[in-house]
């Protein structure tokens, strides 16, 4: 049987205040969303000025990045290429850039999901967070 790291809480606010604070630096309103490898929500943060969608869109862009152990651009690119069969997969509904995994030691713990800005300013933010703890 392996062993596997696991998120906890003071890494949860360590990566939740890391991507805040670059959304902060770049005058981002954003909401941050983090979830554990199973998709269960463990952090949700609306800053001020964000669309209220975005407390949607930010967990779904976790979720489907913590059960695909990829990030949620590649299911877009997928999309935008034609295969839009994915658009019926179980349990991924934010298959937009902007939700990244988690991964530690070869292993997914978990993903970040950020909302609000440009796709790829929301990634930015996600792996700002992901920098915080090393990753």
């Amino acid at each position: 049987m392996k062993n596997k790291p696991v998120l906890e809480s003071a890494d949860v606010k360590l990566i939740a205040a890391a991507a805040e604070a670059e959304a902060l630096k770049n005058q981002w309103a954003v909401t941050i969303a983090i979830a554990d490898d199973g998709g269960h929500l463990l952090w949700l943060q609306r800053l001020d000025g964000v669309a209220p969608i975005s407390a949607h869109i930010a967990p779904a862009k976790a979720i489907t990045a913590a059960l695909g152990r990829r990030e949620s651009k590649i299911y877009e690119d997928m999309i935008n290429q034609g295969r839009v069969s994915f658009l019926s997969a179980p349990l991924l509904e934010g298959m937009l850039e902007g939700g990244v995994p988690i991964v530690k030691d070869g292993q997914c713990v978990g993903a970040i999901g950020v909302s609000g800005v440009k796709s790829s300013e929301d990634a930015q933010i996600a792996r700002a967070g992901l920098a915080a703890i090393g990753l």
